[in-house]
């Protein structure tokens, strides 16, 4: 399973780094020390990219959920 960030031309580097964090699960604050920035930055980098429109997809590879393999038992 990954992320894919669709639109993500439209973004600034910091603001891809900032997406990338923030659509991974991290808080607001790890990010801003991850990458040494204030936190109020972080959350204007993040609604500056949403305002671009990027979408996440989750990209999800093989069967997980066992729906490709054809079977009659359902009928």
């Amino acid at each position: 399973m990954r992320l894919e960030i669709r639109g993500v031309e439209k973004l600034s580097w910091r603001e891809r780094q900032v997406v990338a964090l923030k659509e991974s699960g991290h808080s607001t604050e790890s990010i801003a020390q991850r990458l040494g920035i204030g936190e109020g930055t972080v959350a204007t980098l993040y609604n500056r990219a949403r305002k671009k429109g990027y979408e996440v997809v989750l990209v999800i590879e093989g069967d997980p959920l066992g729906l490709g393999s054809e079977s009659d038992d359902d009928e």
